[in-house]
């Protein structure tokens, strides 16, 4: 499954053909530079690896600069490997959004914004104990009963709790892409991505 790596710019709305206002967001996608080509008899599998973004080289590490120099190109910020690609690629080309068409559809791979330490009401949405009567004294918001007392004498794993929310992997699929700018490397979908503005994401075909 070939694709791009790119980044989100933000969100806006489109009209369609049918005048129905659709709500996108807006990705910059590539150049991306290839950065190595991994192959069956080397590295074990076959593989294209893209680079994307510009990158400090005094905030590089040295083998990372001597891994872009074969390919006589910039640090980078992000790479990512795919394992398929149409096209016949060698070290230090450049594959632009030519791959993407207008109307076609595309999953995103991006990284969710994170929350911090939250509590079960907004992690998992729970209700809470809703009214105040009976006793129920600034509870509206606490998970309530976690387990058996003599019977099983303990919480079960996976049990639905506060912790650490946000800041995952999300794939949206199904995206449909409204618009292409080759010049200006703009892409409108149509739905949103995960991520916050400047999140860098991967584009699959």
């Amino acid at each position: 499954m070939s694709g791009l790596i790119g980044k989100k710019v933000g969100m806006t709305s489109l009209y369609d053909a049918e005048g129905s206002l659709l709500g996108c967001t807006v990705l910059e996608v590539g150049p991306n530079v290839v950065t190595q080509v991994k192959t069956l008899e080397k590295d074990g599998y076959t593989a294209v690896q893209l680079g994307y973004g510009e990158r400090r080289e005094k905030n590089t590490p040295a083998a990372a600069i001597g891994h872009f120099k074969k390919a006589n190109t910039t640090p980078k910020v992000k790479t990512h490997e795919f394992k398929e690609f149409e096209q016949e690629l060698k070290q230090g080309d450049t594959v632009d959004m030519g791959i993407f068409e207008e109307g076609s559809y595309i999953a995103v791979t991006s990284t969710s914004k994170g929350k911090g330490f939250q509590g079960v009401v907004k992690r998992h949405g729970f209700s809470g104990v809703g009214e105040s009567t009976h006793g129920q004294h600034d509870r509206s918001r606490a998970p309530g009963s976690l387990g058996g007392s003599s019977t099983p004498s303990r919480v079960f794993k996976g049990l639905r709790m506060a912790g650490r929310t946000g800041g995952d992997k999300i794939t949206t699929e199904n995206l449909r892409v409204v618009k292409i700018d080759k010049e200006k490397n703009l892409m409108v979908v149509h739905g949103s991505v995960p991520g916050a503005k400047g999140t860098y994401v991967i584009l699959w075909k």
